[in-house]
């Protein structure tokens, strides 16, 4: 087990009474485990502006699946990038419209380029990138 620093934190009361009624919603039972929350989602994106080592992410698409050829691109821009693409999860939304989810891996340069790749094609009616890491620098 890691060891444990404690330390103090000052700041304006009605901010902290702020702080304290969002964490509550979202149902944080500490402040401490809401504070690491933060750092680790800040580091996160640190890892994410520097640019080097390895990163991960995910990429929603929700589409027309009568899309012509839509289906197609998208699968075949995916095995054009198999070191990338983890893993894809296909769901059946309606008898139109389907959602993609694939799990990324790479540079943050190789990430975010195919990110937008799938999430470009013609046809996607919603795209959502998630930033994500592999936790090894947290």
């Amino acid at each position: 087990m890691k060891e444990i620093a404690r330390f103090g934190v000052s700041m304006d009361k009605e901010l902290l009474d702020k702080f304290d009624e969002v964490i509550s919603k979202k149902g944080y039972t500490t402040r401490s485990e809401a504070i690491r929350d933060l750092i680790r989602n800040l580091i996160v994106e640190e890892e994410w502006s520097q640019e080097t080592g390895e990163v991960m992410g995910v990429v929603v698409t929700v589409y027309d699946h009568k899309q012509r050829e839509l289906c197609s691109k998208i699968v075949e821009k995916q095995h054009h990038h198999t070191d990338n693409v983890i893993c894809t999860l296909h769901i059946h939304i309606d008898e139109v419209h389907c959602m993609e989810i694939t799990a990324l891996k790479g540079t943050v340069k190789e990430v975010k380029e195919l990110a937008d790749e799938l999430r470009s094609f013609k046809g996607v009616k919603y795209s959502k990138f998630v930033k994500a890491t592999t936790g090894s620098g947290l």
